[in-house]
């Protein structure tokens, strides 16, 4: 069994800056990540509200910061941690593959896409029901497509595909959109991009393969129809959190319980990013939680070396 100081769990921007910040107090560290690397914002196309960084991919930011903690001597697992216990003064972590030993844990899990709960959705998943325009988008080139959603991502998701679809309708579910105004300008500037407030989804028509939408209007009840080749769902994200809902406090929604602090409920775990209570879930504050964090572990394994 592999002994650390801090086991990350995560390899997002909070994880990753986690770790960074963990090897430079001089502590051993290692990452782990059940799916890729750089979570969510390694599928934006544009970042434009990093500090120093005017414009660049989600996924070119976090390869570089995933370079930085490996050059700082990160250890880096793809595995899915499924347990963790503690043990004294110590915390055992198990994944599909192995065991690691560590005194102090900093969860950093994210989250992952909220589904509509709609009937079939599940079952047309890669038949017309995307999560992710920057993954499926190339695939309905000169198609008609629907992005359903009101805030940065839905804006971001039309912003691409206007690129090389025929067609984008935005659908939301409120009377505004709620991302940010630059945003909402370069977007509703593209000429086959258009939109409509106040829908929610009853109904994906197709078969074997998606070939519209049912809209109810909130407003008026009356029915509104859409002939599209898919659906690009972004109404939010859900944390990943499940696994630890024994070991650290988590409020109603699932998120980790946490002060800007960081601290959890279980003396020695942390919390850092998107998947701990806030109210402001970006980039850099991802970042700062994971620097935030590490200050905190790292003086809690001092403090725990030192008994």
């Amino acid at each position: 069994m592999k002994k650390y100081d801090v086991v990350i769990v995560g390899a997002g921007p909070a994880g990753m800056t986690a770790a960074l910040n963990c090897l430079r107090a001089g502590k051993t560290a290692i990452v782990l990540e059940s799916d890729t690397i750089g979570g969510q914002i390694a599928l934006s196309p544009r970042v434009e509200n990093f500090p120093t960084c005017q414009k660049s991919s989600g996924a070119d930011l976090m390869d570089k910061l995933f370079e930085q903690i490996t050059e700082w001597g990160a250890d880096f697992e793809l595995e899915k941690v499924e347990k963790i216990e503690k043990q004294d003064k110590y915390f055992y972590v198990k994944t599909d593959y192995s065991e690691y030993e560590a005194v102090s844990i900093i969860l950093a899990t994210g989250v992952k896409a909220r589904h509509m709960g709609v009937a079939r959705e599940e079952e047309l998943v890669g038949k017309g029901v995307s999560y992710c325009a920057l993954c499926d988008g190339a695939f309905y080139k000169d198609e008609d497509v629907v992005v359903i959603g009101d805030a940065n991502t839905a804006l971001q998701y039309a912003l691409v595909l206007s690129g090389y679809c025929k067609s984008v309708q935005i659908c939301t579910l409120f009377d505004r959109f709620f991302g940010d105004k630059a945003l909402l300008d370069l977007v509703l500037n593209q000429p086959n991009v258009s939109y409509t407030h106040n829908l929610a989804l009853k109904e994906f028509v197709g078969e074997d393969e998606l070939t519209g939408l049912t809209f109810e209007n909130t407003q008026d009840k009356s029915i509104v129809k859409y002939d599209c080749k898919c659906a690009f769902i972004c109404i939010g994200q859900v944390p990943n959190n499940k696994a630890f809902e024994n070991l650290v406090e988590l409020d109603k929604n699932g998120f980790i319980v946490a002060g800007e602090d960081c601290k959890t409920s279980c003396e020695g775990i942390f919390v850092a990013g998107d998947c701990r209570t806030k109210h402001i879930r970006q980039l850099v504050t991802a970042a700062a939680d994971g620097s935030i964090s590490a200050f905190n572990a790292c003086q809690y394994v001092d403090k725990i070396k030192s008994l």
